[in-house]
């Protein structure tokens, strides 16, 4: 954690080379310099836009990031972006500010997956505080995505009979239970789940059921 001027410690990844990214999407100047020597205050990168359309043109930032984005933009607006973003299936970690805001309209940003929602007039200490748990939900939320890879690019490495037994394993059958389903032997099972497990990376049953519980949500096409 990195102590500030603003009485809050924003968090600091220790697993990241250089400082998390804010990007600010923002119509106004003032606004978005204000924004940026805030974050840079505490040892964040910035980048800035000034509307929607120019931050769709540019890739989405490949790392830890967050975006802060006003509600009312020239052209397309935060939730018509973010909804942009959605279409292209991207899903980037975004705060929204506005002075307009109504509750629809927040409650319609936060189901969409919005981080958090502020209403202007703000407290720097608020952004700050906003921006920190964005970054650690984006930090997370890229965890669970490297991980959800991993796991798929170990089951596509599994033979069509191994992604059988890893399915039967899964579901809590003992390998004569998965030899007489398969019309296979015990010792041919047996051979199968070892391969399988050393592939899969899975030490225990328990890790096996909670990677196929990823795979089954997530990889539906694949099984």
């Amino acid at each position: 954690m990195k102590s500030t001027a603003h009485g809050r410690a924003v968090s600091e990844n220790p697993h990241l080379a250089t400082p998390a990214l804010v990007v600010v999407i923002d119509d106004d100047p003032m606004v978005r310099g204000s924004m940026d020597s805030l974050f840079r205050s505490v040892g964040l990168r910035t980048k800035l836009y000034e509307t929607a359309r120019d931050a769709l043109a540019a890739p989405l930032p490949d790392e830890v990031c967050c975006f802060v984005v006003d509600i009312r933009l020239p052209h397309i607006g935060g939730l018509e972006f973010q909804s942009a973003l959605s279409a292209r299936g991207d899903d980037p970690t975004i705060i929204f500010v506005t002075g307009h805001g109504d509750i629809p309209m927040s409650v319609r940003a936060m189901k969409a997956g919005a981080a958090d929602f502020l209403s202007k007039p703000f407290r720097d200490q608020e952004l700050l505080d906003a921006v920190t748990r964005a970054l650690d939900r984006d930090t997370e939320r890229r965890e669970q995505n490297e991980r959800k890879s991993s796991i798929r690019s170990r089951y596509e490495k599994l033979s069509p009979r191994e992604r059988q037994v890893m399915r039967h394993v899964s579901a809590g059958r003992m390998n004569k239970q998965v030899a007489g389903e398969l019309g296979l032997s015990d010792i041919t099972v047996k051979l199968h789940r070892a391969n399988m497990m050393k592939k899969m990376e899975a030490y225990t049953v328990v890790d096996l059921v909670l990677m196929w519980e990823t795979l089954e949500s997530d990889f539906r096409t694949l099984l």
